[in-house]
């Protein structure tokens, strides 16, 4: 690591800061790093910038991880030939749809770990849909056997900071889903938590039946790179369950653990490269971590945290949002998942690295810039008139920023926050030998891929 000479903040460099600033509030040149760094050690509770940084993705002792499913080299290799492997999409609706899609069909490296898209197709879905047109229905499915979620699909970059995942928070059976066991709905998803796994374990055990996807010993041995893998990452595990859907989810959840921006310009910064943030970059994340007080709820390495607000934002629905989701409680937040009135049309605080891929932003995939939802912030309006007044956060008030400040805090996040190295995430080539993230024509001739 390299090590920047800690800047000098006394009471004097803090007067000068203060002193030599821009008409706009913002510190001269000359002043930047040392009010961001200001800025950052007042918002820390340890008081230190390493409060902020991501450890390095080998760095396994530093990462959060869930004690039952300890990190280990065999165990992240095989979650990332899973995540990517087309050849699991073996429970598709129609046979047109075997072998077409993977969990990374809605969280590739290209959008940051995200789908990029309003919303993702899994089973059902043609085309790669991000670099150009969407990604499009099969002819051969009905609507209704399409594989859609209500909501914008969340990203897997910088997942080990999450106790619990999806927007409500539904997956996780510990920290702060103790106590809502009511919740685990028989035959349902849900359900999952009864395994007594951390969210991102319990997401994907559970992802892989929701989309269809079959882990078995026959196709294991199929392919003796698998059953190496499995063997040397679970190696006490009985061999009558070593092969198994709940150990594949395990191994994906192990390798989303992984997924850490450290490459971002701002951790490079942070580690101390101070020529890593551009000046416009230094300006809006001192706007960030200053006068917008995001900080206040976007905090930690990624930037997130594990409240739920509600904000007003309107819900996934319109024109090109396939699916009927009247019975579906998934807008209602996290209280459609708590059951508690208090947690109606809350949603979980998202983190913010690399967003610049991403063309819909909110958890309904109604902002298309940083700028829109910024400035949605920036102006404290609520959108959706199905949430109550009394429901929306109290801490939902005018920031008082220009428009100049709101472009300055998105180049912060677009840029600053950018890791632009995620293809170190990804397989060369898989165990099958399947086109992937996608494996269907229309994907092949999208990708390029033979």
């Amino acid at each position: 690591m390299v090590i920047r000479p800690r800047l000098f903040i006394s009471g004097v460099a803090v007067l000068l800061s203060l002193t030599q600033c821009t008409k706009d509030g913002i510190p001269s040149e000359d002043n930047l790093d040392t009010e961001l760094e200001r800025l950052l050690t007042q918002a820390a509770p340890t008081g230190s910038l390493r409060y902020f940084e991501l450890p390095a993705s080998s760095d396994y002792q530093s990462i959060p991880q869930d004690p039952r499913n300890p990190l280990n080299d065999p165990k992240i290799q095989l979650g990332e030939f899973l995540f990517h492997e087309t050849h699991l999409a073996e429970g598709a609706k129609f046979s047109s749809g075997f072998h077409t899609y993977s969990c990374s069909t809605c969280h590739h490296a290209t959008a940051g770990f995200q789908s990029g898209l309003r919303q993702a197709i899994s089973d059902g879905g043609q085309g790669f849909g991000f670099a150009g047109e969407s990604r499009v229905p099969n002819p051969e499915y009905p609507e209704d056997s399409l594989d859609v979620q209500p909501i914008r699909t969340p990203t897997n970059m910088n997942g080990a900071y999450q106790e619990v995942t999806l927007w409500n928070g539904q997956f996780g059976s510990l920290g702060m889903n103790a106590g809502t066991e009511s919740a685990w709905t028989p035959n349902t998803p849900k359900e999952t938590n009864l395994l007594g796994y951390e969210g991102l374990e319990i997401q994907a055990i559970a992802g892989l039946s929701v989309h269809r996807m079959v882990v078995n010993r026959n196709l294991i041995e199929s392919m003796p790179v698998y059953k190496q893998l499995f063997d040397q990452a679970f190696p006490d595990q009985p061999e009558n369950v070593r092969y198994h859907r709940i150990t594949a989810g395990l191994a994906i959840a192990a390798y989303e653990r992984s997924l850490l921006s450290n490459e971002a310009p701002f951790q490079k910064w942070l580690k101390g490269d101070v020529a890593a943030l551009t000046s416009e970059a230094k300006e809006g994340a001192i706007l960030f971590f200053g006068k917008a007080n995001c900080v206040a709820c976007h905090t930690g390495p990624a930037l997130n945290s594990m409240a739920f607000y509600a904000l007003g934002m309107n819900d996934l629905d319109g024109h090109g949002v396939y699916g009927h989701f009247e019975e579906d409680k998934t807008n209602l937040g996290r209280g459609g998942f708590t059951g508690k009135e208090e947690d109606l049309y809350k949603f979980k605080v998202p983190q913010l690295y690399n967003l610049a891929d991403v063309k819909f932003l909110g958890h309904g995939g109604t902002f298309q810039s940083l700028e829109e939802i910024i400035e949605y912030k920036n102006a404290a309006q609520p959108a959706n008139p199905n949430v109550p007044a009394s429901q929306i956060a109290k801490d939902f008030q005018p920031l008082g920023l220009t428009p100049k400040e709101v472009q300055a805090i998105a180049i912060f996040i677009r840029d600053g926050l950018y890791d632009s190295n995620l293809n170190r995430y990804v397989p060369q080539t898989l165990p099958s030998g399947y086109c992937f993230p996608n494996n269907d024509l229309k994907s092949k001739l999208d990708m390029g891929c033979n």
